[in-house]
């Protein structure tokens, strides 16, 4: 057994508090990500997706993944979506990207995207949205068509992240 004599501290050897928290918040990112992974493969499936070059499972990590289907409607926002908008899933589910817009929102920006979406091109562009709150933040959007199997477009399918450089 080790002498610890009265001048030693003894927090020497306990482990800070401040460490579980953050074991803890990595430990549930880590479990958010594996559902929303699993919830893609399900959509996947149901759709006949191929998801060649997607690179879901990487991107989800640090980004928020976006699906729409043909008429733009949202029908799966990965759980990142909270950080980077203060929107759950469940209330954007069923809306369109147009809820994010606003004033600053630059119309041109918004046209070159919706021609990208009428010619089923990929498209990246960074525009002005808004949080819940009613701040705005840079979006940096990446986003192309999915096509199932037998070569349909079934849904679009957009990585977002917040870019702070600009």
């Amino acid at each position: 057994m080790k002498d610890t004599s009265p001048e030693e501290p003894s927090y020497r050897y306990s482990v800070p508090i401040m460490a579980w928290d953050f074991h803890y918040l990595y430990l549930n990112e880590l479990k958010s990500i594996v559902k929303d992974l699993k919830r893609l493969k399900e959509i996947s499936a149901q759709f006949s997706w191929n998801q060649d070059n997607l690179e879901i499972e990487e991107r989800i990590k640090d980004e928020v993944v976006l699906i729409t289907d043909l008429t733009l409607k949202i029908v799966f926002a990965s759980r990142g979506i909270k950080k980077m908008t203060g929107y759950i899933e469940e209330e954007v589910l069923g809306k369109t990207p147009k809820m994010f817009q606003g004033p600053a929102t630059s119309k041109v920006v918004l046209e070159e995207i919706k021609e990208a979406i009428q010619l089923k091109v990929p498209f990246s562009k960074t525009l002005e949205n808004y949080k819940k709150n009613g701040k705005t933040y840079k979006c940096k959007i990446d986003a192309v068509p999915v096509y199932n199997l037998k070569g349909k477009i079934s849904h679009f399918i957009a990585f977002e992240k917040e870019d702070k450089s600009a």
